[in-house]
């Protein structure tokens, strides 16, 4: 089995950030979800242990949201990104899914990981039109 080691390879702060949001994604967080009163108090009487991310709830959103995009424009390689990093598939598996070799599925995950992160740059940079119009609260901008 391969580990994933991306931070040494290009575009590897992308697909880190994509790790990230797969395992955000996977645990449900930044779902809305109902609770009744009784079931807060129960969870929130039992000590459990919280899980670190390196990446935000808001960050998380604006990844979807880019990765929505992707999956709009062009539905194969938005798909291959998504189940290779938010199903936490293995490239062939999403290969076979897709009926394409494991590299093809590489390569469209590749394609997709640097489609990602431009609208990323793009968003830091403030040329969104999909994001509001007040840039300074940008998550990818950081705190001052």
């Amino acid at each position: 089995m391969m580990i994933r080691k991306p931070a040494l390879h290009p575009l590897g702060d992308t697909e880190y950030l994509l790790e990230q949001w797969g395992w955000w994604r996977m645990d449900g967080r930044g779902i809305p979800s109902y609770a009744s009163p009784m079931l807060a108090l129960m969870r929130d009487a039992m000590p459990t242990p919280a899980k670190s991310y390196c990446i935000t709830d808001e960050l998380a959103c604006v990844v979807d949201a880019a990765l929505a995009r992707l999956c709009k424009r062009d539905q194969q390689m938005g798909d291959i990104v998504w189940l290779y990093f938010g199903a936490k598939w293995p490239a062939v598996r999403v290969g076979r899914y897709h009926q394409v070799s494991e590299g093809k599925a590489r390569e469209l995950m590749k394609a997709g990981v640097a489609w990602i992160d431009c609208v990323l740059e793009s968003i830091k940079d403030g040329g969104w039109t999909g994001y509001s119009e007040n840039h300074s609260d940008s998550p990818l901008l950081g705190t001052a």
